[in-house]
């Protein structure tokens, strides 16, 4: 479960349904709201004052039995319900505008604010909550934000115009009808719990039968080569037949709850038509009226189901407006200050103007680090000074921490106590943007975006040329994943790289960090998805490549850092012994084991 992943409560937490949390995102549209508003009440007073219409064409034209006037009554019908048209459409209009933009400003604003927060966050929540966030959160609150405020205003000043109208019309027959109501409500409000908690079970089924879709699809040659097709199929039969029995039961509380509706309707309209016909028997009410009261009584009664279903539908927001601005409201660890956003930028616009040149001097000064979501210390007091051209080689057994001084390099984490310096000058003096402009990253698990070849590589460089790519591509001995495929590069690559082997994806994203022409460049396991004929071909590359650079080479194997300027060997988190190939070998320690031990294992493969 994700940290922020906690059960939420079934009961309304926050006052007025944790809507002034979403004010800030709101107020750029109090105009369009204002206009909502406004249009709410003219509608409502549109819908209240057709009646009258009918009552005065009953009670002059027929029960007085005259044409006369008829032209100007025409007139004055047809320009209401013109105006009706016009409100009602404009009324839509305006809400889908603050659905839509609504909805596009939340997601932008999360997206935007996922990519300032620090690598922990991603590692404590798993991607289908975060995207749960940004696409369906954003989609509901836009939604009912819109909708709900229209419909709001609409049914409340309906059903309060017509409880005054018709006491003012006639109030001893106003009260009979509103005896009808106490009930209904109580009706809807013990249906619509039933409903909120079915509908709560159905997304949260509809979520587990989403994800096991997608394992289904992703995980297919897994499941196949295990052999647990009917296992996979039965789980999936479970959960869609768990979604089927409460759809049903959530169809049937509908219906029967649209059917007490209809019934309170129908028998409010019984009430009108008993002592309404026996008042206008005793001629103490006109016919007109008695109609208008009727239409009344059959209206009256959708706003109060409407008030509770939109109650239901506030306690099941605030839910996503919790989440959601939790999510926005997220502090990131690592953060550049005013002052030097103001000089240099922020992550996504750079002044480039104000940034000095890397020339690659790293020193790590008397730094202690502890992971956000860790209790022990991974470095402690460390002290390390990398000249600019050094190649620095991290090595250890897996899972060993070997990334934690890249992490601090690059500034993905803040160091716990101490300092990290480029060229003299703390990196937090400086922007991400300006450091990590200057950086070329070699993941052990390659990633391409959607898209060609070439709109990849130019990730790297967007003003790079054709030439320039085949270039970077040769380096690296690429090109020939290129001539294998039929449109070169434009060809595509597929969603995440999948039409690509691990290995052609490791070559090209090695090219495009060479593309980059970065002054500090990590290498993280980058020849670990590579033959070992490529990796000859590429360990020649790298050392071509590293040439004038700092750079730092997470390895695993042993045999393809003995020319780094700098050996450092970590084990369980920190590092235990540092020096060349040549030094490490003589001190006979940790470093020296490894070594022969990989030395052997190659052996015996070699001799298989």
């Amino acid at each position: 479960m994700n940290k922020q992943e906690k059960k939420q409560p079934d009961t309304v937490s926050l006052p007025f349904f944790g809507i002034p949390r979403l004010i800030p995102y709101l107020k750029p549209y109090k105009g369009l709201l204002l206009c909502m508003v406004i249009l709410g009440l003219a509608s409502s007073g549109i819908d209240i004052l057709l009646p009258q219409f009918q009552s005065y064409a009953i009670n002059h034209f027929i029960e007085g039995a005259t044409m006369r006037g008829v032209a100007v009554f025409l007139l004055l019908y047809l320009l209401t319900l013109g105006m009706q048209v016009v409100v009602n459409y404009v009324s839509v209009y305006q809400a889908g505008i603050v659905e839509a933009r609504v909805g596009r400003d939340l997601k932008q604003r999360s997206f935007d604010h996922l990519q300032t927060l620090q690598f922990s966050y991603f590692n404590q929540n798993s991607v289908g909550y975060v995207h749960a966030r940004v696409m369906s959160d954003t989609a509901r609150i836009g939604e009912v934000v819109s909708w709900g405020l229209m419909n709001c205003v609409w049914h409340t000043t309906y059903f309060v115009g017509v409880v005054v109208v018709m006491f003012m019309m006639n109030w001893k027959l106003a009260l009979l009808v509103m005896v009808v109501v106490p009930f209904t409500a109580f009706m809807i409000v013990f249906f619509q719990k039933r409903l909120v908690v079915l509908n709560r079970k159905i997304r949260e089924i509809n979520s587990k039968i989403t994800a096991n879709f997608n394992e289904g699809i992703t995980g297919a040659k897994t499941i196949k080569t295990l052999v647990v097709e009917d296992t996979i199929q039965s789980d999936f039969e479970t959960d869609t037949t768990s979604m089927r029995m409460n759809s049903v039961r959530s169809t049937r509380n509908s219906a029967g709850l649209s059917s007490i509706i209809s019934c309170a309707g129908f028998f409010a309209l019984a009430l009108v038509l008993w002592r309404g016909g026996i008042i206008t028997m005793q001629q103490a009410m006109l016919l007109g009226t008695l109609s208008v009261f009727i239409s009344y009584a059959q209206g009256m009664m959708q706003p109060v189901q409407w008030l509770a279903e939109e109650i239901a539908q506030l306690v099941q927001i605030q839910v996503n407006i919790e989440r959601l601005t939790d999510l926005i409201n997220t502090k990131s660890d690592v953060q550049d200050t005013e002052e030097v956003i103001a000089k240099y930028g922020d992550i996504f616009e750079g002044k480039k103007e104000n940034w000095e040149p890397i020339v690659g001097d790293i020193e790590f000064r008397d730094v202690s680090f502890r992971y956000p979501d860790g209790e022990e210390m991974v470095l402690e007091h460390f002290n390390l000074k990398v000249p600019a051209g050094t190649n620095v080689a991290i090595v250890g057994e897996t899972g060993a921490g070997k990334t934690t001084l890249v992490n601090l390099v690059c500034r993905f984490y803040e160091p716990t106590e101490g300092q990290v310096l480029i060229d003299g000058r703390d990196v937090r003096e400086r922007s991400q943007l300006w450091l990590h402009s200057s950086i070329g990253y070699v993941l052990q698990s390659p990633h391409l975006f959607s898209g060609s070849v070439r709109d990849n590589l130019r990730y790297g460089n967007p003003n790079a040329t054709d030439e320039q790519i085949m270039a970077a591509l040769k380096l690296v001995s690429a090109e020939q994943v290129i001539e294998k495929m039929d449109k070169g590069l434009d060809s595509e690559v597929g969603e995440s790289g999948d039409l690509l082997s691990t290995g052609e994806k490791q070559l090209l994203s090695f090219a495009r960090a060479i593309l980059a022409d970065p002054r500090i460049l990590v290498l993280d396991e980058a020849t670990s998805s590579i033959d070992t004929m490529t990796e000859q071909m590429i360990q020649n590359a790298i050392e071509t490549v590293i040439e004038g650079r700092t750079s730092f080479m997470i390895a695993h194997r042993l045999s393809t850092v003995r020319n780094a300027d700098v050996i450092l060997v970590v084990r369980d988190g920190k590092i235990v012994e540092q020096g060349t190939h040549r030094e490490l070998m003589k001190m006979h320690g940790y470093y020296y084991s490894l070594y022969h031990q990989q030395t052997q294992e190659d052996s015996l493969k070699t001799a298989f």
